[in-house]
């Protein structure tokens, strides 16, 4: 008998399947082990969370008796919310249509709020929707990054901007008036602060060592000593990728949050609550924050819980906390689910299928 001819590699009648030895790699493992404990541990947050989801959307039926202007302007904040961040993203894509951005962004956060530690994925999807419309990958890449620095920067900025109001004890005199009013406050503070720190050094670097010595006081790992500049190499690519309109870029991204904290307002104010606003400035970045950790889609319990509780320690009794962050998150959490699906269709009918999607 005659030996078996060797196959070139190209003809293996299972070329394609992965070989054991393949799918037993360490990063294979790693990875499969990693998407295991982040469903795992999904699951268990889900399950600790169910009484105070439970509380929350329970209340929806509710939401039908609350007057329509209140409504009205519950989610007409959080579409100026949205705005503020496709505005962002243009100028930093310095894109010519508003079609991809607007249905890239809405698609990629709606699938980044239904796969546990979704970020990631959101933003894969929304690179691979922009690169299917002509979007080079490199600028879409460092675009995305320099909006996250932009908007996770604002994020953590916020409490500051609420001490001055806390040690005045400013209380709300006309809900939706007072909100405003303290929103446009808040609003130039944050574009006078943010142009400052687009444009020096010094403050930045001054903002970097007391950040870096506190951390380093508070924790026994080891200690890190180039968080100073770090921040200032992270800063001056946030204003490569935005160019000349960094300017435009910081009022989008203070205006993204504004509006979304005006919505929150709106929602308490619609509940007939009477809270002060910079109580609930801080329970609104604890919401913010709780709704970062990637284990549950888009913080699901982890949000509802602590946004409640926050609520109730600014003095809201516990109906009023339970409808409201009910109401809150109907617009800024379920609602643009669908849409995120409508935008991902009208992206396949007039440009095509993102590639990989």
């Amino acid at each position: 008998m005659e030996p078996a001819t060797p196959r070139p590699p190209g003809d293996d009648v299972d070329a394609g399947i992965p070989r054991v030895e393949e799918l037993e790699s360490p990063s294979a493992l790693r990875t499969t082990v990693w998407r295991a404990v982040l469903i795992a541990l999904a699951g268990l947050s889900l399950y600790v969370f169910a009484p105070s989801l439970v509380e929350v959307y329970s209340s929806w039926d509710t939401l039908v008796h609350l007057q329509p202007w209140w409504l009205i302007a519950i989610f007409g904040f959080q579409v100026a919310s949205f705005a503020g961040i496709w505005t962002l993203q243009h100028i930093a894509l310095r894109a010519t249509s508003w079609f991809p951005v607007i249905t890239s962004q809405l698609a990629g956060n709606a699938f980044s709020r239904v796969v546990p530690g979704g970020a990631a994925a959101g933003v894969a999807l929304q690179m691979r929707m922009l690169t299917k419309a002509g979007v080079n990958t490199t600028t879409a890449a460092s675009s995305l990054t320099a909006v996250s620095l932009l908007t996770t920067g604002t994020v953590f900025a916020l409490p500051v901007l609420a001490l001055p109001a806390m040690i005045a004890g400013t209380p709300v005199r006309g809900p939706l008036l007072t909100a405003v009013l303290l929103g446009f406050v808040v609003f130039v503070l944050l574009a006078v602060v943010g142009t400052w720190l687009m444009r020096s050094d010094p403050p930045l670097l001054a903002v970097g060592r007391a950040v870096q010595a506190t951390r380093n006081r508070l924790t026994s790992r080891e200690p890190i000593a180039d968080l100073p500049h770090r921040l200032v190499e992270e800063r001056n690519i946030v204003r490569r990728t935005l160019g000349a309109r960094k300017r435009d870029a910081i009022l989008a991204t203070i205006g993204r949050s504004l509006f979304d904290y005006l919505s929150l307002l709106a929602a308490l104010a619609a509940v007939g609550a009477n809270p002060n606003p910079s109580l609930v400035l801080l329970a609104f970045v604890t919401a913010l924050v709780l709704g970062m950790i990637p284990i549950t889609p888009g913080g699901l319990g982890f949000v509802e819980a602590g946004l409640t509780a926050t609520l109730s320690l600014a003095g809201i009794g516990a109906p009023e906390a339970i409808l409201a962050t009910g109401a809150y998150r109907l617009a800024s959490f379920w609602l643009p689910l669908p849409a995120g699906l409508v935008a991902w269709i009208l992206f396949r009918v007039r440009v095509g299928r993102p590639v990989d999607a």
